[in-house]
């Protein structure tokens, strides 16, 4: 199993705090929604620094997913990431927090740019995301292409990347995608957000058609209906999603849509099935940030042991349950899943 699992996006360092809708209003945010920084938003990350007694977490959303999976499945280096950090403190202590559970990091370091981070504002038990990608929107194909990181690309089985490495690295994506395609290895994908289906179109459907595996959430559903103009049925899109184009053949497409406490949908060969989430007491749930990533990453961990769809699902579930009852995106000790 070692190197089984191999995700790539933006690593970004989290600074989450416990903020005011005030903090949210003055810069334009909302709750629920995850966004890339522009110049006004600079002045928040040291506001919230400054002002907030903050904590710092691993954090980037692909690399969320691959940090859950490698919590569930306790095998030393059976996951690894590909990313760019900066050469600094940020850089040394992500590298550090997310190799805590035994995860292996393929870091590309910029000297010239300072790691990314993200401002995980968290009012009531809701989440708002402001991401400042800094290094990590400099990662360069040079280095997936790379002796070494081939050799890693060439040994894993499965892979995971979300749609906001899109923004900047488009090429390498699609690189890696047919690479799975060619090698008959899934290549699993999240939409990742609304701005990036609404923005990024060209390049999330280059990736689609390399797809095995399709997750997002119903705001992204929503999004990608208004899009392609599949109304606002999210069974209906997800049935449209799954027969788009393939490149491999050799098994049908997986559509995943979860929507927080309500049922998710998957929809698979055209038919569409409902599966309950893990029911977490609402006295329980501290903050939902990091419930994706975490259901993605669940879900991994059982599907790269080729465990049926209904148990992938309840572990992502298991997960994302596990994720909200604490702050930011981590997890207990160890895991206590059963299937």
């Amino acid at each position: 199993m070692e190197g089984v699992l191999l995700g790539i996006g933006n690593p970004l360092l989290d600074i989450s705090a416990n903020v005011k809708p005030e903090l949210l209003e003055k810069y334009g945010l909302k709750p629920g929604n995850a966004i890339l920084a522009e110049p006004k938003h600079l002045p928040l990350y040291e506001e919230l620094v400054k002002n907030y007694p903050v904590e710092y977490i691993a954090g980037g959303a692909a690399q969320n997913s691959i940090r859950a999976a490698q919590w569930m499945l306790g095998i030393p280096k059976a996951t690894g990431y590909i990313g760019c950090v900066g050469n600094d403190d940020y850089g040394k202590s992500l590298k550090e927090a997310a190799e805590k559970n035994g995860m292996v990091t393929h870091y590309l370091v910029d000297p010239d740019t300072p790691t990314g981070t993200c401002a995980a504002l968290i009012v009531g038990k809701e989440r708002s995301l402001c991401a400042n990608l800094g290094a990590a929107e400099k990662y360069k194909q040079s280095h997936f292409d790379s002796e070494e990181i081939q050799a890693v690309i060439n040994k894993a089985k499965y892979f995971y990347a979300a749609g906001f490495f899109l923004t900047h690295s488009a090429d390498t994506l699609v690189k890696l995608g047919e690479h799975a395609a060619a090698n008959n290895k899934p290549f699993l994908f999240n939409l990742a957000a609304p701005f990036v289906i609404e923005f990024f179109w060209d390049k999330v459907a280059a990736v689609i058609p390399l797809a095995d595996v399709i997750f997002c959430n119903e705001d992204e559903a929503a999004a990608l209906g208004k899009k392609q103009g599949w109304g606002d049925d999210l069974k209906e899109i997800a049935k449209k999603l799954a027969a788009m184009p393939k490149k491999n053949t050799s098994r049908p497409r997986t559509v995943i849509f979860t929507q927080g406490a309500k049922e998710t949908v998957v929809c698979v060969n055209g038919e569409v099935k409902s599966y309950t989430p893990t029911p977490v007491p609402k006295e329980e749930i501290v903050d939902t940030n990091g419930a994706g990533d975490s259901f993605v990453g669940g879900f991994l961990s059982q599907y790269v042991q080729e465990k049926p769809l209904d148990v992938c699902i309840a572990a992502g579930h298991y997960c994302a349950s596990e994720v909200i009852k604490r702050s930011g995106a981590t997890y207990p000790d160890t895991p206590n899943f059963k299937a």
